[in-house]
């Protein structure tokens, strides 16, 4: 008896995507289906960067279909793409062309290791196929330069704009780029503010499917002014399990919230340390507070990355642990939170403006 196509439906239905809960049937993600007594072969389209799940998702597919009597003997073809588009930012701001979607990462006060975090987590969806930038915004100690080994000036071709420079596949752009590294940024908020907005606009982004904006810490006038003209999708919240540094992290998420900029998730940074020379598992800053914090304000917990000595030395040399050591077991924490970050971004809603021609009234007599 030949297999049906509800037949296979129905049994696809069974296996859901293991960032977004939703099965591939209803979330019409099987794609150009067909079904023949020799083969069966489709398309797996996902909204978010994943490339190395697809070997995992394949096979849960297969168990799946060969679970069919059927199906046993029939040759079976998925192949897999990645369909990323723009989504939504907070009201009354409009999309940067060429930019989809822009993550603000953000911290309510310093050294919780906020930068760190931007830079792993744009190489991370890069390494899972997505086309990425990387703003500094951290206009008075930009970290980005060192951290992706990038030194010189953004070339011009035209006296207006910048082209962002590139390290391991990133685009990247920062005030560092355009300053002496030992010199004091002495710019009070609004020039501040101004001088990111440049950099924002006047950069050359090159179709990208996320722009990660590491955020100025903190949440004074320069973060909320920010926040209130940067399209963001939405945020990460870096902190780490100490109390002084979740007192900041609630003020963050609550000042993101005002401005209706969605929280994408809280990141605990320093969660345990592990002794290298004995394995003993100590928790310097305290246990469990990122994830409490989260249950409370009804925020997705992301995940947590140990105090790990690597993770400094490799930033400090331009080379962030996902490309310095992608087998890792950080690397790979940083790639799962990556995922888990963009498949909450294909969730939101999505921005057709670029669908809409522009329409323009001139008065005629």
């Amino acid at each position: 008896m030949a297999l049906t196509q509800e037949q296979l439906l129905s049994a696809l239905i069974e296996v859901s995507d293991p960032y977004t809960g939703r099965d591939y049937v209803s979330s019409k993600s099987i794609k150009n289906l067909s079904i023949n007594p020799q083969a069966i072969s489709f398309e797996l389209e996902l909204g978010y960067p994943a490339k190395s799940q697809w070997s995992a998702i394949e096979d849960k597919l297969t168990k799946v279909i060969h679970r069919l009597p059927e199906a046993q003997d029939v040759q079976l073809k998925i192949t897999f793409s990645t369909q990323i588009v723009a989504h939504t930012a907070q009201g009354g701001v409009q999309l940067l062309p060429q930019v989809k979607n822009i993550i603000g990462v953000a911290s309510g006060k310093g050294g919780v290791g906020k930068s760190t975090t931007a830079a792993n987590l744009a190489l991370a969806l890069q390494a899972e196929g997505a086309s990425v930038g990387l703003l500094d915004a951290d206009i008075y100690g930009p970290s980005q330069p060192m951290m992706m080994g990038l030194s010189g000036r953004p070339e011009s071709s035209d006296g207006k704009t910048m082209n962002p420079l590139i390290s391991h596949g990133v685009q990247v752009m920062s005030i560092g780029f355009l300053v002496s590294p030992d010199e004091a940024m002495v710019w009070r908020g609004p020039m501040a503010t101004q001088a990111l907005e440049q950099l924002l606009r006047q950069t050359n982004w090159k179709s990208l499917d996320y722009l990660i904006i590491d955020l100025p810490p903190g949440t004074g006038d320069i973060q909320l002014t920010l926040s209130q003209r940067v399209p963001m999708t939405g945020s990460v919240i870096v902190t780490t399990p100490q109390d002084i540094a979740l007192i900041d992290a609630r003020k963050g998420i609550r000042m993101f919230e005002k401005v209706g900029v969605p929280i994408l998730g809280v990141l605990e940074n320093m969660a345990v340390h592990i002794c290298s020379k004995c394995g003993h598992a100590e928790h310097i800053f305290g246990e469990g507070g990122g994830q409490t914090m989260a249950s409370d304000l009804g925020v997705d917990y992301l995940g947590s990355l140990p105090l790990d000595i690597n993770i400094r030395l490799q930033a400090d040399k331009g080379l962030p642990t996902v490309v310095a050591d992608p087998t890792s077991q950080v690397a790979e924490i940083y790639k799962d939170i990556a995922r888990r970050v963009a498949a909450k971004v294909s969730s939101k809603t999505k921005d057709f403006s670029s669908k809409f021609p522009t329409i323009k009234i001139s008065k005629t007599t």
